[in-house]
């Protein structure tokens, strides 16, 4: 992150609106984690439905921080160098969170 603010010559708040981005992002990784440790229980669960729907919250949530990491770029006052360059890291992310998320919903139509 200070590598890109010196790079990009990012202003104050851009640098405020990274620092959110590495909070937010923070919290979909741990979310992430969460929907992984879920899905260790769902070999030796009872209840298929519920450790699903607590993997597809858990996954949801992880795309939704991607998306308020995104949305903090947004407006005319971003330095486009910036905005570019952390947008597009972002929609990888989250297009991956996406397709992770399509595929658990498939899974538990099938086997709910």
């Amino acid at each position: 992150m200070l590598k890109l603010s010196r790079t990009l010559g990012m202003t104050a708040r851009q640098i405020g609106a990274m620092k959110d981005c590495v909070e937010e992002l923070a919290d979909s990784v741990e979310e992430l984690r969460r929907s992984i440790a879920e899905m260790s229980r769902l070999r030796r669960t009872s209840d298929f439905g519920l450790v699903m729907n607590d993997i597809e919250t858990w996954v949801s949530a992880a795309l939704t921080d991607e998306t308020t990491c995104s949305d903090g770029f947004a407006g005319k006052a971003m330095n486009s160098k910036v905005k570019n360059a952390v947008r597009g890291q972002i929609l990888t992310v989250a297009h991956l969170t996406s397709n992770a998320l399509a595929l658990i919903n498939r899974f538990a139509a099938l086997n709910g």
